[in-house]
């Protein structure tokens, strides 16, 4: 697997990463939870992402990393649902971040986002300021930014966060091409999620009330097919590989996937005829289309 300087940082991470939202809920067990990270693992993949809002999802990792943390680049979400804390707070962020360290089990959190927090939090400057003393004192590596749209541009521009996180896909083009090249060019570290729109492909019909409604829709709308590979392996390659990306994060429950998702990142990026014909697709509808999703 393909690794990748993680911006200015000392990290390292690979280009596939692991989306450990999937883990934390009650169709996987604990045991079929480290089976996955396992494969992962085996399979080159580096980066691991969860969030305190992801069910068990740190408690697993958690039992899972013993022996294994070197290993690994861990990052995680914070800023909300921390009790006697105001969503958004100091107390809130720093709070997340305490938990999640006890929950990991480890001394250190390699990368830590508020998670799609509004831009006013952001321009208030409590939350950001709690982040980065959060990384003053140690505890954290990386201080990041999760979120997309206006919020997502003040902070690739700000000067205080060492990454970002953000939506990259065939559907969703707006921040590869807005907001995240020049923050890669400033040394932040850039993780793309959402790679496969959520697989709206796997519908013949519009799938009213899922999550990937939205993106069928626009896919309808751009009106053109995968010309050089299946759906999942395009998806991925035109993600992983977008200016400044440094690694694309897949959430699954299935080995299998996992399996798939690696193999197609092993293909290296699209063709650049490919490609473009996705950007030329996608740049008619840009501006209808800004702050959907």
């Amino acid at each position: 697997m393909l690794q990748r300087n993680f911006g200015n940082s000392t990290l390292n991470v690979s280009a596939l990463g692991f989306g450990a939202g999937h883990i934390g809920y009650d169709d996987v067990s604990e045991r079929e939870a480290h089976g996955l990270l396992d494969r992962a693992l085996d399979l080159g993949i580096t980066f691991i992402d969860t969030a305190r809002g992801y069910g068990l999802s740190e408690e697993r990792i958690g039992s899972w990393l013993p022996g294994r943390r070197d290993a690994v680049v861990l990052s995680t979400k914070v800023g909300y649902d921390v009790d006697g804390a105001e969503d958004w707070s100091a107390a809130a962020v720093t709070g997340g971040v305490d938990e999640a360290l006890r929950k990991l089990g480890t001394d250190v959190i390699d990368v830590v986002f508020l998670h799609s927090c509004p831009l006013t939090v952001l321009q208030r400057g409590d939350a950001v300021e709690a982040l980065l003393s959060c990384v003053d004192a140690g505890k954290v590596r990386v201080p990041g930014y999760s979120g997309e749209n206006d919020a997502l541009a003040w902070a690739g521009s700000s000067g205080v966060f060492g990454a970002l996180q953000s939506s990259v896909n065939l559907a969703d083009q707006r921040s590869r091409s807005e907001v995240l090249p020049a923050a890669a060019g400033q040394g932040l570290g850039i993780v793309a999620k959402r790679p496969l729109a959520n697989a709206p492909w796997r519908y013949a019909e519009r799938p009213a009330g899922e999550y990937g409604e939205t993106y069928w829709e626009r896919l309808r709308r751009m009106g053109i097919e995968p010309g050089t590979d299946d759906w999942q392996g395009t998806a991925l390659r035109f993600s992983a590989f977008s200016p400044g990306v440094s690694t694309a994060i897949v959430g699954t429950s299935q080995v299998r996937n996992l399996e798939a998702a690696a193999a197609a990142v092993e293909r290296g990026p699209l063709p650049d005829a490919e490609r473009r014909r996705w950007e030329d697709a996608f740049a008619p509808h840009a501006l209808a289309w800004a702050g959907e999703v």
